[in-house]
């Protein structure tokens, strides 16, 4: 496995290292009966989750958004291109960005409209991807896609550590203007990738 495979393999294997530092253990896990000897420690766990734990998982996060354009920068450079990272890189992408949305919506940070419509951008381009592969056609990101991607984690982020160190400054919601900004540029881009290889979708 090359380089650049490994890059895109850490991004996955950092997905479930984030969500352990970012969600806290459920009430019902914490109360057990089955759990009495340890209730202390896990209410201490989850203390420090709510607390510190946020600022870890964004840097999880930010490390591992940055692999992003690394691993790919490093494929062509190199010419390393292979099927492998083509089939892992976008896998590694959705797995990242839907489990902060997921952390999101579950620590109430996120609407369910917008997740919604970012998911549902990733379910509609990769089946139009799919629809490309069969005709031998392979559909490169777009300057959109591109835009997309930068606008969601910097909103992902935003949300991830509400607001700081901007908060320190200023009282404004900042991650709701940029996940609303994130969620208008992902549905653009969508369109885009629609608008710009429509052909395929004829006479089917």
């Amino acid at each position: 496995m090359n380089l650049p495979n490994k890059l895109t393999l850490s991004r996955i294997l950092l997905v479930p290292v984030f969500m352990i530092f970012i969600l806290p253990i459920p009430d019902w896990v914490v109360n057990s009966e089955y759990l009495t000897f340890i209730h202390s420690q896990l209410e201490s766990l989850n203390k420090f989750i709510l607390g510190p734990g946020k600022y870890i998982a964004a840097g999880i996060f930010i490390v591992a958004s940055l692999t992003d354009g690394v691993d790919g920068y490093i494929a062509r450079k190199t010419k390393q291109v292979t099927k492998m990272g083509k089939f892992l890189d976008p896998i590694a992408d959705k797995l990242l960005v839907t489990a902060a949305l997921i952390v999101l919506l579950q620590n109430d940070r996120l609407s369910g409209w917008a997740a919604m419509f970012i998911i549902g951008r990733e379910f509609i381009v990769t089946g139009l991807r799919l629809i490309a592969a069969g005709e031998g056609v392979v559909i490169a990101a777009s300057n959109w896609g591109k835009i997309k991607t930068a606008t969601q984690m910097v909103a992902i982020v935003l949300s991830l550590l509400d607001n700081y160190p901007l908060s320190l400054i200023i009282h404004f919601p900042f991650d709701r203007v940029a996940m609303f900004i994130a969620v208008i540029v992902t549905i653009y881009s969508g369109y885009d990738y629609i608008a710009k290889n429509s052909k395929l979708l004829e006479h089917r």
